[in-house]
């Protein structure tokens, strides 16, 4: 009879509750079969609130009254039934210790209790609740047991009352000859573990999270750990690698005593440099640390000499480069997994031709691998296409250009130091540079040294311009940490990243994808500082569309990832991926929420159109455009684990906090249908003081209007997920309006939901303006700037007793636009649909100039 029993706060978690709430409202929904007349389901929450280790047991009542639930896609199995129990516990007069919870329930008074961890194999809850004020203490042992004395430990207050830092260092001998300095020190316990989270180095190219719940027993070597506390404070240690060219990592020892771990190239004495933050906020303790990293970073690059200036990235004749930010707003497509290692002019071509036929108008070009001419060991010989590409590169750039005027920009591909088994011995760039050989993973390749490596850079780039390419992916970076010598890695590592970044800026406008990119030493150096334009770099490991496994972990892996690549001068990039593929649409969704790029890599013939317009839009001038949030997205549960069966969820915004969209992205990674009340609270940036109107993007579901956090009501979506699936949420604050005069005067609640069947449609909202004109104290006017078109959707609670025709007047660019293209929903009454694609069209209107579209609503 019982389907599912869930619970909010979640079983199986660790909830943190600030040092103002004092009552912890507990909601717990059960789903059943359709039960036979006179059952009786009593719930009881089983909890040691009130004294620590002694439990008791409250009973929960049944109640529909008190709740603001969204059920999204409710009974999507078909023949159940939902009912939501509640209870109400008030925080003990002493509430140093962290309260568990479980629950017990039974259909009626003749059956035996049943306990919902036996059902369903759930550990129990457990409610954190913080203290006022935090501990005054600069000691670092406060949170870090058994401290080294040997680290030079010191303090620094912020001013944020809620927020201590400490920097640790120690020193690391320095290399001898060819062999690099290493030092490995132990750090000390991390005191109080609720839950950790750290982010680590699963191979030299990328980073990926790992969880725990006790002893910090992280399986690769760490570049960031957090801890949450049984006080629900969280210790955030991030190691500085780049500077006086260490490599700095957390470990572990088997007791889950923090080993730092250091390895110095440099000829003198190295520092290891570690910093520790303690806050109230995850996301404002990870933001403080590596804030304090890039301080530190800059400063000591410009002691070093390596910070990079404005004249450096200059073009000949002084013309500046400009600092691009939109390149990255319109489609892409990649030749990766679409058209593989066989490239060739031919294949290119038909493959513009096929999206071209589909209507699929891409903005961005990548074109990947294997366009380089090669020798027969597959190393690179000199800048122009090989024969594969009969005219070279920049007759088939001008042929892609001359044809498809809505592909603004074109990328190639290179690795950073040539090719991945560096450069040949017989072509013309062997004979131009000075090249040297080097040690790299064990393997002898050749590289072109340090002292010619601007220039290289600087000639390459130069010819990639000429032939009419913007940008560039820049791939194996990995290789500058995989040199085996001590002096090899010292004199190539930033005289590569340096090289590449400024003739990037001067040939390219910065317009580069930094992919295997993520060792700590190059991140610190060249994708940390803000002394430049931000520029993409790849979040993770690759797409696979042929590894099933893969798909979930990706996604996993990115939100996780985000949480500190977020925080760097970077776009993260999540990765192409295929729009007919049996995860299409869950690497869409995920792409929509990351803020990041989307670029696809169909094959020829094979793609899903609708999936693509529900991740586009149009402009005015015909542009294609994704619709980028204005953050980043990352996991808002960063502590929870991939095999723990919760539903991840990656949250972003768009707008201005109070009248912005908020964002949750939800996906099932698990390999069970799963069921969870989320509250609405815990949305990115919800104000507690506005209502909201929350959609669903899978099924079009709208909710009824919901307080933002209410201690009379409990806002909450429900929500089921096969496996493989996911939904997109949008929480909209409502904007409550008076309208009218005398006997006719109404509150009106109104809310722009932007681009319906867009998963980020009210990105494409710039501004919504709400007022009564001074003519007249009986007309209410909407005007709404767009970026792109689509239908937009227009809530007003008094939409139901209007006519469309007597009631309405709609105008685009101050003209009436047709009637046909209006409608109400016919599930949502109170939901104005507006076909502004369509009345553009029909109108035969232009954007002239300007790239916007106004519309205005007028309302009797």
């Amino acid at each position: 009879m019982l389907a599912n029993l869930v619970c909010d706060p979640p079983l199986g978690q660790v909830t943190v509750r600030s040092a103002t709430e004092t009552t912890t409202v507990f909601t717990i929904l059960v789903e059943t079969a359709d039960p036979p007349k006179g059952d009786n389901w009593e719930v009881v929450l089983w909890h040691e609130f009130h004294t620590q280790h002694h439990w008791t047991a409250t009973p929960c009542e049944e109640i529909n009254s008190t709740l603001s639930v969204f059920s999204v896609n409710e009974s999507p199995h078909g023949g159940t039934r939902r009912r939501y129990f509640t209870a109400a516990l008030q925080r003990g007069n002493n509430s140093s210790w962290a309260p568990r919870f479980t629950v017990k329930f039974r259909t009626n008074q003749s059956e035996a209790w049943r306990w919902v961890n036996d059902a369903y194999f759930l550990s129990d809850g457990q409610i954190i609740f913080q203290q006022p004020q935090m501990s005054d203490s600069t000691d670092l042992g406060t949170y870090i047991e058994d401290l080294n004395p040997d680290l030079n430990i010191k303090a620094s207050k912020s001013s944020d009352p809620n927020q201590w830092s400490w920097s640790i260092t120690a020193p690391v001998e320095a290399a001898k000859g060819r062999d690099s300095g290493y030092a490995d020190i132990a750090l000390g316990f991390p005191r109080d573990i609720s839950r950790w989270f750290a982010i680590v180095r699963p191979w030299a190219a990328w980073l990926a999270p790992r969880h725990g719940k006790s002893k910090f027993l992280p399986d690769k070597d760490s570049i960031l750990a957090s801890f949450l506390r049984s006080d629900g404070l969280h210790v955030v240690l991030l190691p500085i690698s780049g500077l006086d060219d260490t490599l700095t990592v957390l470990k572990a020892d088997p007791s889950g005593r923090i080993t730092i771990s250091s390895r110095n190239d440099g000829t003198s004495e190295g520092t290891i440099r570690v910093l520790a933050s303690v806050g109230r906020d995850f996301d404002s303790t990870m933001a403080f640390v590596v804030n304090r990293a890039r301080e530190i970073m800059w400063q000591g690059q410009t002691i070093e000499g390596s910070a990079i200036t404005a004249a450096e990235t200059q073009k000949d004749g002084g013309v500046t480069p400009k600092w691009f930010e939109y390149w990255y707003d319109g489609l892409g497509y990649c030749t990766w997994n679409s058209l593989g290692r066989e490239l060739s002019e031919e294949r290119i071509l038909d493959a513009l031709e096929d999206l071209d036929k589909n209507n699929i108008k891409i903005s961005s070009l990548i074109i990947d691998d294997n366009w380089q001419s090669l020798d027969e060991n597959h190393r690179w010989m000199e800048f122009e296409a090989n024969k594969n590409f009969p005219q070279g590169l920049k007759h088939m750039v001008g042929e892609i250009r001359g044809k498809y005027k809505h592909i603004q920009h074109i990328a190639v591909w290179h690795a950073l130091m040539g090719y991945w088994d560096g450069i040949s011995t017989k072509g013309k760039l062997n004979d131009t540079y000075k090249t040297i050989e080097t040690s790299n993973g064990g393997n002898s390749i050749r590289v072109v040294d340090s002292t010619d490596v601007s220039r290289l850079y600087e000639d390459f780039y130069k010819f990639l311009w000429q032939c009419g390419i913007d940008s560039a992916k820049t791939d194996g970076q990995l290789w500058l940490d995989e040199l085996v010598h001590a002096d090899d890695r010292r004199r190539l590592t930033k005289a590569y990243q340096d090289a590449w970044i400024v003739s990037s800026l001067r040939w390219l406008s910065g317009k580069v994808i930094a992919c295997m990119a993520q060792a700590p030493q190059l991140m610190f150096h060249t994708l940390l500082p803000s002394d430049k334009p931000r520029i993409l770099a790849r979040n993770s490991d690759d797409f696979f569309p042929d590894n099933g496994d893969s798909h979930t972990w990706h996604v996993f892996c990115n939100a996780h990832n985000s949480t500190f690549t977020s925080q760097l001068n970077t776009l993260p990039d999540w990765d192409m991926f295929q729009t007919l593929h049996p995860y299409a649409s869950f690497h869409a969704a995920a792409r929509c929420i990351s803020g990041g790029p989307i670029y696809i890599t169909d094959r020829p013939g094979k793609h899903n159109v609708d999936l693509i317009r529900q991740i586009t839009a149009r402009t005015s001038r015909g542009n294609t455009v994704i619709l980028r949030p204005s953050l980043l997205g990352k996991t808002t549960e960063p502590y929870s684990g991939y095999e723990e069966e919760r539903l991840l969820k990656v949250g972003n915004f768009n707008g201005v906090r109070g009248i912005g969209t908020s964002l949750l992205a939800t996906f099932n990674v698990s390999q069970r249908s799963l069921i969870e009340l989320i509250p609405l609270k815990s949305f990115p940036e919800i104000c507690e003081d506005k209502e909201y109107i929350v959609r669903a993007h899978t099924t079009g579901e709208i909710s009824e209007i919901l307080p933002g956090d209410s201690s009379s009501k409990t806002s909450l979506v429900a929500l089921d997920v096969p496996p493989r699936g996911w939904e997109f949420l949008s929480a909209y604050p409502v904007r409550s309006i008076q309208h009218g005069s005398g006997d006719r005067k109404e509150f009106l609640k109104i809310v722009n939901l932007g681009l319906l069947g867009k998963m980020t449609g009210a990105v494409a909202v710039l501004s919504t303006d709400i007022k009564t004109p001074d003519s007249s104290a009986d007309k209410l006017r909407i005007t709404i700037r767009l970026k792109a078109l689509g239908v937009l959707g227009l809530y007003m609670s008094n939409l139901p007793s209007k006519s469309i025709n007597d009631d309405l007047l709609i105008l685009l660019l101050g003209r009436v636009i047709p009637l046909h293209t209006v409608r109400k929903n016919t599930k949502v009454p109170e939901l104005l649909e507006v076909d502004v694609e369509k009345a553009w069209d029909e109108m035969g209107l232009s954007s002239a100039w300007n790239n916007e579209v106004t519309m205005q609503v007028y309302i009797n």
